[in-house]
């Protein structure tokens, strides 16, 4: 499907904050960069990537009516973090305003913040895109941005560490869907070094 996407960035350029509008155009860039190397649809990358913080601006009271249509497994944590509704609340509105159908792309909005158990690679291009995008300047940036090029699974656990520990030094609530999803990688990077040990 080809998307519009001269449309969509109207439609955040509305939206967003200049600098909120700079991050999303660098992380349709940058998932764009990461589609073409891991294999994956650069197009839909690309639209998720600028879509991902579609709903970060606008009021709470607004993201809460997004999140409250959702279908997609709202946790109660994140209910009870104003943080997290951007997402839910993004793919919500893809979905039912911007007419996006291709549950890749919806899901990869809705989990961008988040991750999940399960993430498709599209999902997890765009949750590391958005951690290595242009514009981010936390300490190690630099090293994840050349490890997500090598190992992309490695790259998800290191993220899901960086993020737990952000998470747990503001005292802020865990969601079930990132635990689950660092146990997963936990567990299957586990299981990939004894298969190795025995060859």
């Amino acid at each position: 499907m080809k998307y519009n996407i001269e449309k969509f960035k109207m439609i955040l350029d509305g939206r967003l904050s200049k600098k909120r509008y700079i991050h999303s155009l660098n992380v349709a860039d940058k998932a764009k960069k990461l589609a073409e190397i891991w294999g994956v649809d650069e197009e839909k990358a690309y639209v998720a990537g600028l879509l991902h913080d579609v709903c970060k601006d606008i009021p709470h009271s607004e993201q809460r009516k997004l999140v409250e249509l959702s279908n997609k497994d709202v946790t109660s944590e994140e209910i009870i973090v104003p943080q997290l509704w951007h997402g839910i609340a993004g793919e919500v509105y893809c979905r039912t305003v911007l007419g996006i159908d291709d549950e890749d792309i919806l899901n990869s909005i809705r989990f961008h913040t988040i991750a999940r158990k399960g993430m498709s690679l599209l999902e997890k291009i765009i949750y590391l895109a958005d951690l290595t995008s242009a514009d981010r300047d936390y300490p190690d940036v630099d090293y994840m941005r050349k490890l997500v090029k090598k190992d992309i699974e490695e790259s998800m656990i290191y993220a899901l560490q960086y993020s737990i520990s952000d998470v747990t030094k503001r005292k802020s609530l865990l969601p079930r869907h990132t635990i689950e999803a660092y146990n997963e990688y936990i567990l299957n990077s586990k299981k990939a070094r004894k298969t190795d040990d025995s060859e």
